[in-house]
């Protein structure tokens, strides 16, 4: 398109050069006309960088030194409060532990099953009466109030605090997560001797990958402690050829928590 002589001083007088193809341009071999200073030219819009993705919460393990001046109140309430793991998205709620909490005896089981889970309390329904009914013949109960005597309660408490789904095993770095608790409260109670059932409260008590059978029959120390290992009762429901084997557990720890009273 060929612009007149006319069309081509208005552009120019507007600050605009023209470009097209050699000799289009009468005006091309003399310099531009300057850009009017009075122009404000409009900087294109710069595109936002995209949103990052939204982190996902971070989970913190507990921490021991803070965990380890709790009092009971207060260790009560950071368990409840707890999102260390993912355990706490399905749980129902936290199962703390029960029992005097000066008892002689505290047993350690493993993770918290749909009932615990419902009654926020270890060892319910079969395999809760099975181990009351053990504890019972040796003259313990759990039921006692912090009047009884503390030589006859025991304090149930688990290493996991929250029920996996679908009752699966408890994965290392949630034990590793609960661990502070259970360590505080052992150290609240200052039981004469710990029983431990099942191979995940061994686990995280003696870190230990040894069969329950190879453990069992002597005593073990933890942190100064007296330390019997055992089968869980809901292992003894299926396999009630070995009760006979847990009751001679249950008969060593009572000589070692004799033994420690003196």
């Amino acid at each position: 398109m060929r612009w007149t002589e006319r069309q081509q001083a208005m552009l120019q007088a507007m600050g605009l050069r023209l470009w097209g193809p050699a000799g289009d341009d009468p005006a091309a071999s003399r310099s531009p006309l300057p850009l009017a200073t009075d122009v404000s030219i409009a900087a294109p819009p710069i595109a936002a960088p995209p949103m990052a993705a939204v982190a996902a919460p971070v989970m913190l393990s507990p921490e021991r030194g803070a965990v380890a001046s709790l009092d009971w109140s207060a260790l009560r309430a950071a368990v409840a409060d707890c999102r260390a793991c993912r355990l706490c998205e399905t749980r129902t709620q936290t199962v703390f532990g029960v029992g005097h909490p000066q008892a002689h005896w505290m047993v350690v089981g493993e993770a918290p099953g749909e009932q615990e889970d419902l009654k926020g309390e270890p060892f319910v329904g079969a395999a809760g009466r099975l181990l009351d009914r053990m504890l019972l013949a040796l003259g313990l109960t759990r039921a006692g109030g912090e009047g009884a005597d503390a030589a006859h309660q025991v304090y149930i408490a688990n290493t996991l605090k929250c029920r996996p789904p679908r009752n699966r095993n408890p994965e290392p770095e949630e034990l590793l997560r609960c661990q502070p608790f259970l360590e505080r409260q052992v150290e609240l109670i200052q039981p004469r001797v710990i029983l431990a059932m099942g191979r995940f409260a061994v686990q995280s008590l003696l870190d230990s990958s040894e069969p329950i059978g190879r453990l069992r029959g002597r005593v073990h120390t933890w942190r100064g402690r007296p330390l019997v290992v055992t089968y869980h009762p809901a292992y003894l429901l299926r396999s009630p050829a070995d009760k006979s084997r847990a009751w001679a557990d249950l008969c060593l720890a009572a000589r070692a928590a004799e033994a420690a009273q003196r």
